[in-house]
Formats: C-alpha cells, sequence, structure tokens
C-alpha cells in the first residue's frame, strides 16, 4: 500500500499540475527578460522583509533574473501597497502581503480597492507573534508586566510599526484591561531596535522578526500569540495562558502581483512558490525562524482576504480604533 500523502502536499501538488498546463497554454517564452522588483511596504528587517527576500532567491535562480527587493515603508503599509498596485501589470512587479493588507482597511479610507487591486500568487505561510521587553522593563512575566502596567498607568511605551503590529499592540490593551502607550514606528527593526536600546518597554512583533534577537539576549520573550505554543519557543507560555484571555494574534505572508497580470504567469509563480514551500530547506528554515509554510492557493486567498478585512474591522470597531 502506497503511504498516504498529507492534505497540504496533494494540494500543493495539484495547483503546481494546474499552473504547469497553463503555462503550456501560452506563457510568453521571454518571461521574464528582465529583473523583477518586489515590493515590500515594510522597512528592512522585519518579518516582511525576511520573507521577501527568502522567496525572491528562490525566484531568482528559478526565473533565471535578479528578484530586487523593494522596501518601500510608510503609513502602516499603504504607500508601498499603493505603489504596487498602480505598476503595470506585466509580471515585472510582484508585492509581499501581510495580515496588515486586510488590517488597513478596518481604520483606513485607501487609494487603491483591497479585493480588486492585485491577483494572488500564492501565500507563504504563517506565524505567531512574540511579546518581548528590552532593558527598560526588567520583567520576567506578562503578570510582571501587567503589574507594573497597573501601578503605571500610560507610562508603558509599545513600540508598533503600525498596520499589523498596531491592531495587535491596541488588542493587548484592549484584553489586558491597562492603559499602555503605543508609538509609530516605520517598520518592525526601528521598533525593535528602540526597545533594545531602552527608548520604550516591549513589543509584539512575529517571532521571525524577534527570534535573532531573542536568541542573543538583547530582547526576553514573555510569551506569544498563538492558539498554540510556538514550536521554536516551546517553554513559552501563549499570552492567552500568561494572563490576557482571548488574545490570539497570528501573521501571514502572501505573494500578488497588480491586477490584469497575465494568467500563464501567474500560474507560472505559482508553480514556482509552490516547488519553493515544498522543499525540505523551507520548510526547515520556516520553523527556525518561528513560522511555517502555509500554502493557499490564488483561489483561497481571493476567499480569504474579505473574510480577514471583516473580522478586523470588528476588532477596530469593538476596540474604538481610530486611523492615526
Amino acid at each position: 500500500m502506497k503511504p498516504k500523502l498529507p492534505a497540504s502536499l496533494v494540494v500543493l501538488l495539484a495547483v503546481a499540475a494546474g499552473a504547469h498546463a497553463a503555462q503550456r497554454a501560452g506563457t510568453d517564452s521571454t518571461y521574464p527578460s528582465r529583473p523583477i522588483r518586489l515590493i515590500v511596504p515594510q522597512a528592512p528587517g522585519g518579518s516582511n522583509d525576511i520573507m521577501a527576500r527568502s522567496v525572491g532567491q528562490y525566484l531568482s535562480g528559478r526565473l533565471g533574473r535578479q528578484v530586487v527587493v523593494d522596501n518601500r515603508p510608510g503609513a502602516d503599509g499603504i504607500i508601498g501597497t499603493d505603489l504596487a498596485a498602480r505598476s503595470a501589470p506585466d509580471g515585472y512587479t510582484l508585492f509581499l502581503a501581510s495580515s496588515a493588507y486586510t488590517m488597513n482597511p478596518a481604520v483606513r479610507k485607501l487609494p487603491y480597492d483591497p479585493l480588486k487591486a492585485f491577483d494572488w500568487v500564492a501565500m507563504l505561510g504563517s506565524g505567531p507573534t512574540a511579546l518581548t521587553v528590552g532593558p527598560l522593563l526588567p520583567v520576567n512575566s506578562v503578570k510582571e508586566l501587567l503589574a507594573v502596567a497597573k501601578a503605571k498607568p500610560g507610562q508603558i511605551i509599545m513600540a508598533s510599526a503600525g498596520g499589523f503590529q498596531h491592531f495587535v499592540h491596541v488588542l493587548f490593551s484592549n484584553l489586558s484591561g491597562h492603559d499602555l502607550t503605543v508609538v509609530l514606528y516605520k517598520g518592525g527593526a526601528p521598533a525593535m531596535i528602540d526597545v533594545m536600546g531602552g527608548q520604550a518597554h516591549l513589543t509584539i512583533g512575529t517571532i521571525v522578526q524577534a527570534l535573532p534577537h531573542i536568541r542573543s539576549g538583547r530582547l526576553k520573550a514573555l510569551a506569544t500569540g498563538g492558539a498554540k505554543r510556538a514550536a521554536v519557543l516551546p517553554d513559552l507560555p501563549t499570552i492567552d495562558e500568561a494572563g490576557v484571555p482571548g488574545y490570539v494574534a497570528v501573521n501571514w505572508w502572501a505573494l500578488a502581483v497588480p491586477a490584469g497580470t497575465p494568467p500563464a504567469i501567474v500560474a507560472r509563480l505559482t508553480t514556482e512558490v509552490a516547488t519553493f514551500l515544498n522543499l525540505p530547506e523551507t520548510r526547515k528554515r520556516f520553523t527556525d525562524e518561528g513560522a511555517e509554510v502555509d500554502f493557499k492557493s490564488p483561489d483561497e486567498l481571493r476567499k480569504l482576504i474579505p473574510v480577514d478585512i471583516a473580522k478586523w474591522t470588528q476588532v477596530a470597531r469593538v476596540a474604538g480604533m481610530r486611523a492615526e
């Protein structure tokens, strides 16, 4: 009897087969004939940037043309996203989206339509958040953190990159019942630098982004934000376990192209991403960095986006969130 393939692998292989068929139906044989730009709407060093460089390096080798990561931070990711949405739909502009893409519509009037601006290539992966503190806050648990926050209302500074991080910080403050001050930065890396340098007390970012600093000892992790403990930090409780019931915050990363990109090019990119995600070394790398492969096809992403927008719109309404 042949071993039964995992459902996720079956999906990967089916999508890859379909994409190959689409390629045979008419992909321009000259594509790509020049370098490809991969826009990341956040600053270098954050989890979005890490994911973009990982898949970009792989695509460079497979496509035979350099994939250049172009960081365009600002306005909670809206500046870079709008630039990508307005780019020519010719396969030479890629876009790295994350959970922030479905959060911004909850608190912003956008210059693009989040349901129509992009054609989706594939979801790459997902990963929980990690609550970390720096030298300015010598605590060893979430309960100790909350005790300090209670004693010093409004004085505990949470460094946030905006977008996704703004939501997860406000969610923590709201569910914990304490008055914590969120200060916005242009990216996750600058926010963490200020926490490590003692200019801010704490930050809640993705494990992918925080793990190198946790391992070096420059940041102290108190808890993780997933529904279950993170495999890469199994001894840490979840934030829910640690004293903030109901707290769950997970980020995802996906590759997209401007709407109207030729379907055969999208299909080829989907094939390449599916192959990349199915490599043992990719799965190991994601796990080591605190994420996990979480492939979703273009059709699945088209269904996910409006559901996520509705979810975060409700969170924003309950928390009284407003655009900065």
